[in-house]
């Protein structure tokens, strides 16, 4: 009897430590990207690479003039004078973009409460004994990532064409994001691409530490028991 009382709790455990596994990929990544938006020497490096200023005619200061404005409008909604520059179409992508942006951010939120949450319910009801389990969460969801990564960098890899492509026609309806403008100028796909490789390599490496930390607790626990 007392077993099959048990057996529910320990099915909840094993989802919400699956769960937690899972949320490792997703604030990774989600946080990253979260960085990509709003980290204005990316934009100030794309501008560099494909010569967006001789592309546009805008001078190097009015490009980052517009790369801030673009942060600002992502996280307020408010859009300032510098985005004048971009014709109804483009303005229409944007506020889907933002949309996206807005997403990632709450899956971000969402997934770093439920790791503090997880965090702080784990070591409330198991004490001691969750620091074992925990290791074996971290190389789990380290491996997950890492997992994860390999394959979307194998697809970029061989046709980014493709993927990016494939991602705007999921996201966005009809051909809503093919545009004729300065927005384009701006951002080609190589800016995308290389801004993609940037996330994953970081995100990899982060999962490769977390992992490591899991492993060498692991490996250090099972000592201690022999």
């Amino acid at each position: 009897m007392a077993v099959a009382e048990k057996k529910p709790w320990r099915i909840l455990g094993a989802l919400a430590a699956g769960l937690f596994i899972l949320c490792i990929p997703i604030f990774l990544m989600t946080s990253h990207l979260t960085w990509a938006v709003n980290e204005v020497r990316l934009y100030e490096y794309g501008f560099t690479k494909y010569d967006v200023s001789e592309e546009t005619g805008f001078s190097d200061e009015e490009l980052l003039e517009v790369a801030r404005g673009l942060i600002h409008y992502f996280n307020s909604g408010e859009k300032g004078d510098e985005l004048d520059i971009f014709n109804e179409r483009e303005v229409t992508h944007l506020q889907d973009v933002r949309g996206l942006i807005e997403i990632n951010y709450h899956l971000q939120e969402a997934a770093f409460g439920y790791i503090i949450a997880f965090l702080i319910g784990g070591f409330l009801l198991k004490r001691k004994q969750f620091a074992p389990l925990l290791a074996k969460m971290a190389v789990g969801g380290s491996i997950l990532t890492i997992a994860l990564l390999i394959v979307f960098g194998i697809v970029a890899l061989v046709n980014f064409q493709w993927l990016f492509s494939s991602f705007h026609h999921l996201f966005f309806s009809g051909d809503s994001w093919i545009l004729s403008g300065y927005l384009p100028q701006m951002f080609p796909e190589g800016f995308f691409s290389d801004a993609t490789f940037f996330i994953v390599g970081a995100v990899v490496v982060e999962a490769i530490v977390l992992g490591s930390i899991g492993g060498f607790f692991m490996l250090r626990g099972r000592r201690s028991r022999g």
